[in-house]
C-alpha cells in the first residue's frame, strides 16, 4: 500500500479522500494529514503544519486553501514527495512557484479532478472552433454555500480551454451589474451563484442569432473528485519530474 498525505484532511473533500480510499481498492492507505483546524479524532496523526510530519509518505493531496499549498509544496520539495494540487484561487505568484517546483519532482495541478469537467474541455474546443466568433459565450457557475472563491477554479479553466482554442485572449467579464455599456465581441462573462449544498453545476452558454448551444456538467458528490485525485496521485508515482494537468491523466487512460 501507497503512504498517502492529504493537506486539509479536516475539509469536505478530505472526508471524501478518506471515504475514497476505505471504499475501494485504490492502492493508498492514509498515513496522515495537516489541519491546523481539523478537531475531529481520526485514525492517524493530523499536524497544524506541514513542518511537524515525520511520517514517510508516498504521495501528497493538496485540498485546502492557497496559504497552505505553498507550505505543503515546501514539504514535498524537501522530501522529494509527488504532490497533488487540487487548491484553487492560487495566485500567479504560486502558480509559478509550482511549475518551478515540477523541476525537481512531479506535480499534478487542476481545477477540477473530474474526468467529466475534462470531457467538457474538449468538447468546448470543439465548439469554439466550429462556431467561431458568431455565439456569445456566458458560463454560469453554482456552488454550495460555504464556498468562498468565485467565480469558481472550475470556471476558470473551462473558460481557458476555450481561449486555447483559437488561441486568443478573449476578456472575461465577472457579472455585469453596473456596467452602463453592451456586451463587447469576443467577452467571455462568468456568473456565480451560491446557495444551499450544490456540489458543483457548470453551463456554458454559447448563445448565437435565433440558436444556443449549452454544454453542462453536474456533479452530484464530491466523491468525483477523490476518485480523481486518487487517479492522479497514483499517474505521479510513475513520474520523475513534470507538470502534469487532467488532460494528461486522460490521454493515458485512453490509451
Amino acid at each position: 500500500m501507497k503512504k498517502l498525505l492529504i493537506n486539509g484532511i479536516g475539509g469536505q473533500m478530505g472526508h471524501a479522500l478518506m471515504k475514497a480510499v476505505s471504499d475501494a481498492d485504490s492502492g493508498f492507505e492514509i498515513v496522515c494529514g495537516v489541519d491546523p483546524f481539523c478537531k475531529t479524532a481520526l485514525p492517524f496523526p493530523v499536524y497544524a503544519s506541514a513542518s511537524d510530519v515525520s511520517e514517510p509518505v508516498d504521495a501528497v493531496i493538496d485540498f485546502s486553501v492557497p496559504k497552505a499549498t505553498e507550505e505543503i509544496l515546501a514539504f514535498c520539495l524537501r522530501t522529494k514527495t509527488p504532490a497533488v494540487i487540487c487548491t484553487t484561487a492560487l495566485s500567479d505568484e504560486l502558480i509559478a512557484k509550482i511549475s518551478e517546483a515540477s523541476k525537481q519532482i512531479p506535480v499534478f495541478r487542476s481545477g477540477n479532478m473530474s474526468l467529466g469537467v475534462n470531457l467538457m474541455r474538449v468538447l468546448l474546443k470543439q465548439a469554439r472552433q466550429t462556431l467561431g466568433d458568431a455565439f456569445d459565450i456566458e458560463i454560469v457557475e453554482t456552488h454550495h454555500n460555504r464556498k468562498k472563491d468565485a467565480p469558481s477554479g472550475t470556471a476558470l479553466m473551462l473558460a481557458d480551454a476555450i481561449r486555447e482554442a483559437d488561441g486568443t485572449d478573449h476578456p472575461y467579464v465577472f457579472g455585469r451589474s453596473e456596467k452602463d455599456r453592451r456586451r463587447e465581441p469576443g467577452e467571455i462573462g462568468f456568473h456565480s451563484i451560491r446557495g444551499g449544498t450544490i456540489v458543483g453545476q457548470h453551463e456554458v452558454r454559447f448563445i448565437g442569432q435565433d440558436e444556443e448551444i449549452s454544454i453542462r456538467h453536474e456533479a452530484y458528490s464530491k466523491q468525483v473528485f477523490a476518485s480523481g485525485a486518487l487517479k492522479a496521485a497514483a499517474f505521479l508515482l510513475t513520474k520523475q519530474n513534470g507538470l502534469f494537468t487532467m488532460e494528461d491523466l486522460v490521454s493515458e487512460l485512453l490509451h
